[in-house]
């Protein structure tokens, strides 16, 4: 009998881990300290390929079309607002995100997202697992560049 309320217990402790909230609540870590990283990539994937998904299983919706804050090279852009459980996040839209969904305007500076305690570790490994990627070798961590003397050459020699 232990071992079937052990079996219980970690099966609850799965589905409440990757639960709803508590995949957007590692959403919202994930996403902050991207936004800090010294290179990023890797967690804006995690962070896109988990909301896909929460979307593919109707567990998240995309709401509307925002005005980009930081546009790259145009003067506008716009980006996708999805909602998953209390959360809203940003994603780049695809074609049919402009003709499918409404364009909700400016961006509503005084909406925040609710505060979360999660570490991002336990945060990257939630999603992780949730998503099935994981980083490849080079991937997930910044390459630290060797330094290299420079060279000098007397004054009139050529490189």
């Amino acid at each position: 009998m232990p071992n079937q309320r052990y079996t219980n217990q970690s099966n609850k402790e799965t589905s409440k881990q990757s639960s709803v909230e508590n995949l957007s609540r590692a959403i919202f870590t994930v996403n902050r300290h991207a936004k800090t990283a010294p290179d990023p990539k890797f967690l804006y994937t995690l962070k896109r390929k988990a909301l896909e998904k929460l979307i593919a299983e109707g567990k998240a919706q995309k709401k509307g079309l925002h005005f980009s804050r930081n546009p790259k090279n145009s003067r506008q852009q716009s980006d996708v607002l999805v909602l998953a459980g209390d959360y809203y996040f940003h994603l780049p839209p695809s074609k049919e995100d402009f003709t499918e969904l409404p364009h909700l305007g400016e961006l509503d500076d005084h909406y925040r997202n609710p505060k979360t305690s999660m570490s991002l570790s336990t945060a990257k490994n939630m999603l992780q697992n949730y998503t099935n990627f994981h980083p490849s070798e080079n991937q997930g961590r910044p390459t630290k560049k060797t330094y290299e003397k420079p060279v000098f050459k007397r004054l009139g020699e050529s490189y």
